[in-house]
């Protein structure tokens, strides 16, 4: 396997401070980090410890917005706050030299008046970061683990990627929401390699370590390496035991291969 592997730290390592967070990621092996919300942290601060410890940081999320949402750029009447999330997280990752921006939808009732929402607020996203280099995702999110989320399958995404029509906006392809929802990921992966700017994974029931579970992992990432994908692996999952390094045995048979 050549893929190199990212390590979430919006699961990984939670208990401690994101700087303390990516000198683990390095010191357990992973090539690259990512996270969720690192804006309790000044950007120097995170940026300062990208270059001590050499990892990159691959991507970050834009806010979840207030108490109850799981996002704001699909929520028509609330343009303005989803606009300066977008603005927030482009300044954030520019400053940490970050690739990608999740822009997350939020729960809606997945009609066109949302729909139209986010597609204005994703066209808005891709601009601003395209003369930064920037990529823009957006993720799909199975139903079990987001009730209402505005985008809850592979191919939802997929649609609103071709209707916003823009080369730097792309979906995240996580493994675990999308063999929830609709499966057959080897066909979904080969028919969309073009649209996929980021993977995540983690075992499928429990989000845990990707060594159990319903999917082959390793015969999923020869897929994505044969259709062309030459991005990193995401791993975004929940520990099982008592702490992220008791669990890496799958990181260590990867890198084996």
């Amino acid at each position: 396997m050549t893929l190199p592997v990212s390590a979430n730290l919006g699961f990984l390592w939670d208990h401690l401070a994101l700087p303390d967070r990516i000198r683990a990621a390095k010191a357990a092996g992973f090539d690259a980090v990512e996270c969720h919300f690192p804006y309790d942290h000044e950007a120097r601060e995170i940026a300062d410890t990208l270059r001590e410890t050499g990892l990159r940081m691959l991507g970050i999320n834009t806010i979840l917005g207030p108490e109850g949402h799981f996002g704001l750029a699909a929520m028509t009447g609330r343009e303005p706050e989803a606009r300066a999330a977008i603005d927030q997280a482009i300044e954030y990752a520019i400053a940490i030299d970050a690739r990608h921006i999740n822009v997350v939808a939020g729960l809606t009732d997945g009609g066109p008046a949302a729909e139209s929402t986010l597609q204005s607020n994703l066209e808005y996203a891709a601009q601003r970061a395209d003369s930064h280099g920037i990529m823009i995702v957006v993720e799909a999110l199975n139903p079990r683990a987001v009730a209402g989320a505005h985008l809850a399958s592979q191919d939802q995404a997929l649609a609103t990627v071709a209707s916003v029509g823009v080369p730097n906006l792309k979906i995240m392809l996580d493994f675990f929401h999308a063999q929830i929802v609709q499966g057959d990921l080897e066909t979904l992966i080969r028919n969309n390699i073009a649209q996929i700017g980021h993977v995540q994974f983690a075992a499928i029931h429990d989000r845990g370590e990707p060594d159990q579970g319903e999917l082959n992992y390793p015969y999923l990432f020869h897929v994505l390496e044969d259709a062309g994908y030459k991005g990193h692996l995401g791993a975004e999952y929940r520990p099982r035991g008592e702490s992220v390094e008791a669990g890496l045995g799958w990181l260590a048979q990867y890198k084996s291969q």
